[in-house]
């Protein structure tokens, strides 16, 4: 795939989204075709069937590899179908090293579903480089990892885990769904694979489901196109002119995702009935340091704690301009609750443990005027 030299800005707007050759319409136009004319017998223009390819989904694949520095990307039907599709790699007896604070939904994908299929996993403090060097067995065929975690925000050291990778010849997959390739990318910092929620930033308006995996060579682009062929679970061409057109304005709100959510979490550490405030942007955050090192940007997301599950329910029955709700990543302000949301699946004593307590609250915060954001989380606040 052509690398672009252009700017972040200029790619996410241009890069596979050039004008349409026939009509001059500057969007790539949505293709619902199932099935293409084919001129005679193993004759066609590129394309046979929509399982295997799509023109609206090649723009979108072409676009996000270069926003990532992949060689190749791989839209599917969610981020959980794209996580499916990278572990078809794997074969019974492999090893997989897994950060212990993921999304609920990867942990209980691994621990209900491929284990099934004889693959092991162990689940570590990928902050602590070390516990990923300690947990490498002969088997150990990939490490996946999310930084920042969700609803935690502990980061993870992206080269130096993958310098470890590499030593050994595993192959290290960065979850970048938090960040998003304007404020972190993994591959340049060593990852071999990128996967992203789509559904979340990347689309950035709430409206579409879909998943991608970056990957950084040939056979990531073999292996990845024969799993959308061959199980179906590809993005539709709707979708992926969603995610064309949410890509677009990346940039600017992620810049106004940062700004906001830099002075959200600021006017929380000084709130007297917030607890604690997980964001990698405040100075007292542990890993502080390492943010600025590999994140041009701290973004959105912000955990706090209210101290009790019924301080938290009243809280998220209180708020008005934010919206109680499951996901992220969209122009309005999400506020959830992991405990009995995002993470109700990997179980309470795990919970406890991971520090996912009942009274932890997790905000995306959106791009609307930051006073009315702060107005809202004030008043809600006053009625603990």
């Amino acid at each position: 795939m052509t690398k672009s030299n252009h700017g972040f800005s200029t790619r996410a707007i241009h890069d596979g989204q050039a004008a349409d050759p026939l009509t001059g319409a500057v969007n790539v136009p949505i293709y619902l075709s199932s099935t293409y004319q084919q001129e005679e017998i193993g004759r066609h223009k590129g394309y046979e069937y929509a399982r295997v390819s799509n023109p609206t989904r090649d723009a979108l694949e072409t676009n996000l590899a270069s926003l990532e520095g992949g060689s190749s990307a791989h839209v599917f039907a969610s981020g959980m179908a794209a996580i499916m599709a990278m572990v078809t790699m794997l074969k019974s007896g492999d090893h997989v090293i897994c950060g212990e604070n993921v999304y609920g939904g990867t942990a209980r994908l691994f621990n209900q579903i491929v284990v099934n299929y004889g693959i092991e996993f162990t689940y570590v403090d990928t902050s602590d480089v070390e516990a990923v060097r300690r947990a490498i067995k002969p088997e150990t065929k990939l490490v996946h990892i999310e930084t920042p975690t969700n609803p935690i925000m502990t980061i993870t050291d992206i080269r130096a885990v993958a310098e470890i990778c590499h030593a050994h010849k595993i192959e290290l997959s960065v979850d970048n769904t938090f960040m998003s390739p304007y404020f972190q990318r993994p591959i340049e910092l060593g990852a071999d694979i990128v996967m992203h929620s789509t559904t979340k930033f990347l689309n950035g308006h709430s409206d579409g489901l879909g998943g991608v995996l970056v990957g950084t060579t040939p056979k990531h682009k073999e292996q990845f196109a024969f799993v959308q062929k061959c199980t179906g679970g590809i993005l539709s061409p709707f979708e992926c002119w969603l995610i064309l057109r949410g890509v677009k304005t990346l940039a600017v709100r992620m810049e106004q995702h940062d700004e906001s959510g830099r002075k959200v979490a600021a006017y929380l550490t000084q709130h007297k009935k917030v607890k604690q405030v997980f964001y990698p942007g405040l100075p007292e955050h542990p890993q502080h340091a390492l943010a600025k090192k590999q994140m041009t940007g701290f973004g959105s997301m912000i955990s706090f704690e209210t101290g009790s599950l019924e301080k938290a329910n009243t809280l998220l029955k209180s708020v008005h301009v934010c919206t109680l709700g499951e996901s992220l990543g969209g122009v309005e302000t999400l506020i959830s609750h992991p405990a009995t949301m995002t993470h109700a699946a990997v179980g309470e004593q795990e919970r406890a443990r991971l520090g996912i307590t009942d009274g932890l609250v997790r905000l995306s915060v959106g791009i609307e005027d930051v006073d009315d954001l702060l107005a809202d989380l004030d008043q809600a606040l006053a009625t603990l």
